[in-house]
């Protein structure tokens, strides 16, 4: 027969968990100085880490696939949803019945024992007696399973399967703000590229012209008024540069933040010839039911009504009967038992009549919430159409804010290229020739500058739409694999989506009492030039 534990070792283990529960309940220490400074120093190395090296000027589509791949953002949203699809396999689990297996020692400090009384009489029949050892152990293997426990896990899986889904969705918008913060960066800071060189050759003539006409005003070889005025010229010439530097400036550190570039990191970018802008002909309509299909934010609000529907569900599920099956083995060292090991099986039904008060009310709320659940979708999915057609506008007038600068910029060009003759053969040229030569250099700096706003309205409409970014299966990870990627599906995605609208039927086709279309308005629908009238893109306005 075992002895039970003494005194001291039972003091001491209270002297123990005592301790223990005063050193856990003390105030926590706050970090040193020191680990601070650690602390920061293995994040600054864990940003930038495992980079590929920037060893030949960037593309467009590589800067794109630096951003998707490197950008912290992203890869948050990516590890979101690898831990949504593992709560998942977490809930499955809670399907399966529970195999409990316990062991345990018990001890009294004397003996259980019992007597047998009389019931008409009263009167003790047996001496005291006990059945059980005052110590003894304990060992129990169970298997139970619930058909509630059942149903409220597979509700609870298909909710989450939900989730996953929903942060799927998440995913998908930052790949596409990325996509669009690349593109609004990467041409601003090309532009910066191709001109800075200028910039700070022409701010030396600025200055030396400043310089000249301020003689030329004090020695009397210009009128004042002519030479006050010329110097104004150039002053608002080089604030004006100044401001259009500095923004495109931004832009090359703007571009360098969104690839996750190291800070101060030099880095090139391709200068290759610019893409042609796609045309601005195309159906509004097909455009906003592609929206109304694509984008994230309407699969989300879809998804997350099967979310709350799954809530009323479960909450149904716990008005259902509860049917446990029990299934176990048990053993116990009591020596004055006749069988020391058992099995046991057992059945029990149980229900709360009581949940049958909740039906109605759990009714009232699921078509409630339904409701609530459809008219915010609507009123999402009503904003996302007032995208689609304010980013179509804007396109449309980018489209002519960047032929506008083309034009002005020409026209620029040709006055310089003027006054530099003039220059060659009279000495008092040259003074209008610098301010010519800055008005010119100021024109190809609004020109970029017109470029990369529609490249940046193009975006918009293309974000506006919800249009993946990348295929749904790569071939690798580097970043030539997914520039790669990406080109094509921007590419397929135009070809497919951005569509001129179909042409009207001839008239000898069309219903009776239909109007006919005026034969400028089919020019429009065929695809006009690269500067459609503005007769033209009201026609593409309306599918």
């Amino acid at each position: 027969m075992m002895r039970p534990p003494g005194r001291p070792f039972i003091l001491a283990l209270a002297c123990t968990l005592l301790a223990t529960a005063c050193t856990a309940a003390r105030t926590p220490a706050p970090y040193t100085q020191d680990e601070v400074r650690q602390r920061a120093a293995e994040d600054r190395r864990d940003m930038y880490l495992d980079q590929e090296p920037v060893d030949h000027p960037i593309t467009f589509y590589e800067a794109a696939a630096r951003a998707l791949k490197y950008n912290l953002d992203y890869r948050l949203k990516l590890m979101e949803s690898s831990l949504a699809r593992k709560l998942v396999d977490v809930t499955q689990h809670e399907m399966l019945p529970k195999l409990v297996a316990s062991a345990g020692y018990t001890a009294r400090s004397n003996d259980s024992g019992g007597v047998s009384v009389g019931i008409q009489d009263g009167q003790i029949s047996l001496r005291p007696s006990t059945s059980e050892q005052r110590y003894h152990r304990l060992a129990d293997l169970d298997l139970t399973w619930s058909t509630l426990d059942f149903l409220v896990a597979y509700e609870r899986t298909q909710q989450k399967a939900d989730q996953v889904l929903m942060a799927e969705e998440r995913r998908r918008k930052v790949v596409q703000n990325v996509l669009q913060d690349v593109r609004n960066a990467y041409w601003r800071a090309l532009g910066a590229q191709r001109l800075i060189g200028q910039v700070d050759a022409l701010l030396d003539k600025v200055n030396a012209g400043l310089k000249n006409a301020q003689e030329a005003e004090e020695k009397g070889y210009l009128p004042r008024a002519q030479a006050l005025a010329y110097q104004r010229a150039l002053l608002d010439a080089v604030s004006l540069l100044s401001s259009r530097r500095q923004d495109l400036e931004l832009a090359r550190a703007e571009l360098a933040a969104l690839m996750s570039l190291p800070p101060g990191m030099k880095y090139t970018l391709a200068d290759t010839p610019e893409p042609a802008m796609p045309a601005d002909t195309f159906d509004i309509g097909a455009l906003e039911q592609a929206a109304l299909e694509n984008r994230p934010e309407v699969m989300e609000e879809w998804y997350r009504k099967r979310v709350s529907d799954n809530d009323i569900k479960i909450a149904k599920a716990e008005l259902w009967p509860s049917v446990s099956i029990d299934l176990g083995g048990h053993y116990d060292s009591n020596a004055y038992l006749y069988n020391n090991a058992w099995a046991a099986i057992g059945l029990r039904v149980s229900y709360n009549l009581f949940n049958l008060l909740k039906i109605p009310a759990l009714n009232a709320t699921q078509d409630s919430q339904n409701k609530v659940s459809d008219m915010r979708r609507l009123s999402l999915s009503m904003a996302v159409l007032t995208q689609v057609r304010v980013a179509a506008q804007r396109y449309h007038l980018a489209r002519e804010q960047l032929d506008f600068a083309d034009r002005s910029m020409k026209v620029d060009g040709r006055m310089r290229d003027f006054a530099e003759a003039s220059a060659r053969v009279s000495a008092d040229s040259k003074l209008e020739f610098i301010r010519a030569d800055a008005r010119w250099l100021l024109a190809q700096y609004q020109r970029y500058a017109a470029y990369s706003e529609a490249q940046a309205a193009w975006g918009r409409l293309y974000n506006s739409v919800g249009l993946d970014v990348m295929p749904d299966a790569i071939a690798g990870h580097d970043v030539a694999t997914l520039a790669a990627g990406i080109e094509a599906t921007l590419q397929g995605w135009e070809q497919q989506t951005f569509q001129p609208p179909p042409p009207p039927l001839p008239e000898a086709d069309a219903t009776q009492g239909a109007t006919p279309v005026p034969a400028a308005r089919v020019a429009s629908a065929a695809g006009p030039g690269p500067d459609p009238a503005p007769d033209q893109a009201e026609a593409t306005q309306k599918p």
